[in-house]
């Protein structure tokens, strides 16, 4: 087994980008992060594109093979990944166990999704889930859990709000995120109301963008002072066996807890974390899950100011979906790109002090309680 290493990361500014085609803002960053790996496209074996959206907005599946032959990788096998809001995170954690097993010396992974079309609004899964019919789309589950967890922890809409202030602080300097405008817990509770008690600044928003990572073996790694090593690509679904229990999402617990044992780390180990915050509640359960605090005190945690950059356990130093944007298919790839900018110490203004481990998770999709899919990543320098 190798030791996979990221050698190269890159993204794109996540915003609108209307004149742009998709696989215009794959190849931008892809170009990029061979650039920051400092490696030919020929030295490229293997390649994995992610998209969520791209093959029902454009009818097609099998965009990878254009993009990277258009940064001049050609004759490699590419897979394409879907797998909601983890197609990034699931593309790299084909990758690396691709890398680890010996069957590749390099991949190249990119998320990249474009979602400012004219009349794009709701689109269908395909499935008639009990929960659609219901009307329990997206922000509505959620508020569905804000509701729970309030009520069974005493999770307050002010620890709620403090989540979309924080990361939108951090997002002021990231000169890649979508917002750059900083938000006060007032103007987060009296913002519209989109499912109670989750307001507009709760939510993420759409955007265009993308991410690409070069992952190598230690053989190409050696050498590269800037490499950062992957030590756990974990990756489950959900079991579907508790509906009821919206305070929790059973997949985030397994999905940890696999990630530290593959790592050989704990909780405490941590020195930075980037999360799927698509909406407030979100980051909230997702610290409990991740051992950062008991479960329940996920509001308290916020609110102490150990998740914010300066803090015990920074969380989402890039300014998370609610500041960075939420383009489904690249925000996992672009989580694993700020580790790695943490890793090395690069990253500037919201640089975490002595960052030496990070953990990147991300989630995709509501069924029967659960998630449908978790990925959870842990790096170290």
């Amino acid at each position: 087994m190798s030791a996979v290493y990221v050698l190269g990361a890159a993204m794109t500014p996540f915003q609108r980008r209307s004149d742009d085609s998709l696989a215009d803002i794959a190849a931008a960053a892809a170009r990029a992060a061979l650039r920051d790996a400092g490696i030919a496209p020929s030295r490229i074996e293997s390649g994995y594109f992610a998209n969520a959206l791209g093959s029902r907005l454009s009818g097609d599946a099998t965009l990878g093979q254009h993009v990277l032959a258009a940064v001049g990788v050609r004759r490699v096998p590419v897979v394409n990944v879907e797998n909601a809001c983890t197609s990034g995170s699931t593309a790299l954690h084909l990758a690396w166990h691709a890398i680890r097993s010996g069957q590749f010396q390099t991949a190249l992974v990119v998320g990249a999704e474009k979602m400012s079309l004219p009349g794009l609004g709701l689109l269908s899964s395909g499935n008639s889930e009990y929960e659609t019919l219901l009307g329990l789309v997206t922000p509505a589950s959620f508020a569905l859990r804000a509701v729970r967890h309030m009520h069974e922890f005493g999770t307050t809409p002010r620890q709620l709000a403090l989540v979309s202030v924080k990361n939108r602080r951090h997002a002021l300097d990231n000169p890649l995120a979508q917002f750059r405008v900083a938000v006060t817990v007032e103007d987060v509770l009296d913002a519209p109301l989109i499912a109670d008690p989750i307001t507009r600044l709760q939510c993420c928003a759409m955007a265009d963008g993308a991410a690409a990572i070069v992952l190598g073996a230690q053989s190409v790694a050696a050498g590269q002072h800037r490499a950062v090593r992957v030590d756990a690509a974990e990756l489950c679904t959900g079991s579907y066996e508790s509906p009821m229990d919206l305070a929790r999402w059973e997949t985030d617990y397994r999905g940890a807890r696999g990630a530290y044992e593959a790592a050989g780390i704990g909780p405490g180990d941590l020195d930075v974390v980037e999360c799927h915050d698509a909406f407030s509640i979100a980051e909230l359960m997702h610290y409990e899950a991740l051992g950062l605090c008991a479960p329940g005190a996920g509001g308290r945690l916020v609110e102490s100011g150990d998740t914010a950059i300066g803090g015990r356990i920074p969380v989402n130093p890039s300014g998370g979906l609610l500041g960075r944007g939420h383009p489904i298919a690249a925000t996992g790839c672009a989580q694993v790109v700020e580790l790695a900018t943490q890793l090395r110490g690069e990253a500037r203004a919201r640089q975490v002090g002595d960052a030496r481990v990070g953990l990147a998770h991300c989630m995709g999709g509501d069924q029967a309680g659960d998630a449908k899919t978790c990925t959870v990543i842990i790096a170290s320098t």
